[in-house]
C-alpha cells in the first residue's frame, strides 16, 4: 500500500511539473511482446527442469503531460509454462501461470528528435499459480512490490513509435515467470 502512495505522489508531482511545460499532452496505448525465463524454485523439490524464456503479451496505456513526464498503466500476461520435477525421489510434472498489472510515473529524456530513452518507477501487482498433477501442491501468490523499467523509444512518425525496454516485477518468484522481462512494442499517441 505505500507503494501505491509513493505512485501517486510520484503522479501527482509529475501532474504540477507538467503545468509549467508548453507542450501539449498526449494519451497513448500501446501492444507488445514480453519474454520472460521461467523458475522453479519450490523447497523440497530438485532437478527442476523449466521451459525457459516464452514471449508473452503485453499492453500498456499512459498519458504524457509533456515531453519530459507522464503515468502509464499496463498489463502484462506471463503465459503458461511446463515444469518437471523431483520430489521424494518421483518424478512430478505441473504447469506454472501468472500476470501483472502495474501502475508508475514515466520521465523521457529525448536525445533527439526522434530517438529518447525513459525511465518507470511505480509499483505491480503479480500473480503466479502452479498447478500439479497430484492437486496437493498446487500454489497461488499474488503480491503488491515495487515496478521499475528501462527503455528507448523511436518514433517512426508523430503518433506511432517502437519501443525495447527492461523491466523488473519486483522479487524474483519462486515458480512461474520471473521478475526481469525483456519487452519490445509499438505504440501510438493521439
Amino acid at each position: 500500500m505505500k507503494k501505491l502512495l509513493v505512485v501517486l505522489i510520484a503522479s501527482a508531482a509529475a501532474m504540477s511539473a507538467a503545468q509549467a511545460q508548453t507542450t501539449a499532452p498526449r494519451a497513448y496505448v500501446g501492444a507488445g511482446i514480453a519474454s520472460a525465463d521461467h523458475d522453479f524454485k519450490v523447497s523440497g523439490t530438485s532437478n527442476a527442469d523449466t521451459e525457459g524464456y516464452k514471449a508473452s503479451g503485453k499492453l500498456f496505456g499512459g498519458y504524457e503531460f509533456n515531453q519530459t513526464w507522464g503515468v502509464e498503466a499496463g498489463y502484462t500476461d506471463f503465459r503458461k509454462s511446463d515444469v518437471n520435477y523431483t520430489i521424494g525421489g518421483v518424478n512430478a510434472r505441473g504447469e506454472t501461470d501468472g500476470h501483472a498489472l502495474y501502475l508508475a510515473a514515466k520521465a523521457t529524456m529525448p536525445v533527439n528528435e526522434q530517438f529518447s530513452v525513459y525511465g518507470k518507477l511505480g509499483a505491480a501487482r503479480t500473480k503466479s499459480e502452479l498447478e500439479t498433477v497430484n492437486a496437493v501442491q498446487n500454489m497461488s501468490r499474488s503480491k503488491t512490490e515495487a515496478y521499475g523499467a528501462l527503455g528507448a523509444e523511436y518514433k517512426l512518425n508523430q503518433n506511432v513509435s517502437l519501443i525495447g525496454e527492461y523491466e523488473r516485477y519486483g522479487k524474483s518468484k519462486d515458480f512461474g515467470a520471473k521478475a526481469d522481462v525483456w519487452t519490445i512494442g509499438a505504440k501510438y499517441a493521439f
